[in-house]
């Protein structure tokens, strides 16, 4: 089943680091991307620039709304995320446990629906 891990952490932490901080924490993410990679499961991921260049689209009475940065103002914002294919939930909660950002913010695991496939 695959699985997306959502990757959620204040930007105004990694805005603080250090440049060395940085790097050994982007350092970390290097060596749990190739980990994931080896391991067979990883199947896309990608980070996300920050919350003030986002653009939130809504449509209200057929006209479209375009307001500039994200959708609601958070502690955690979205960072990044992994899809990864795993054999059931648990396995996935091992690899979002081993996310660097899960000792910052919070790593949300949430199933991707399947529809069925075209025959």
């Amino acid at each position: 089943m695959k699985y997306v891990l959502l990757v959620y952490s204040e930007e105004q932490l990694a805005a603080q680091m250090s440049p060395e901080a940085m790097q050994a924490f982007m350092g970390e993410y290097a060596t749990y991307t190739q980990a994931i990679q080896s391991a067979g499961v990883r199947r896309a991921g990608e980070a996300l620039q920050p919350t003030s260049t986002a653009t939130t689209v809504r449509v209200k009475q057929g006209k479209a709304l375009t307001t500039h940065g994200p959708f609601a103002e958070t502690k955690e914002q979205l960072g990044g995320f992994y899809l990864i294919e795993c054999a059931n939930l648990d396995e996935a909660i091992e690899w979002a446990v081993k996310c660097p950002d899960a000792r910052y913010g919070s790593i949300e695991v949430r199933p991707v629906m399947e529809y069925g496939q075209p025959q």
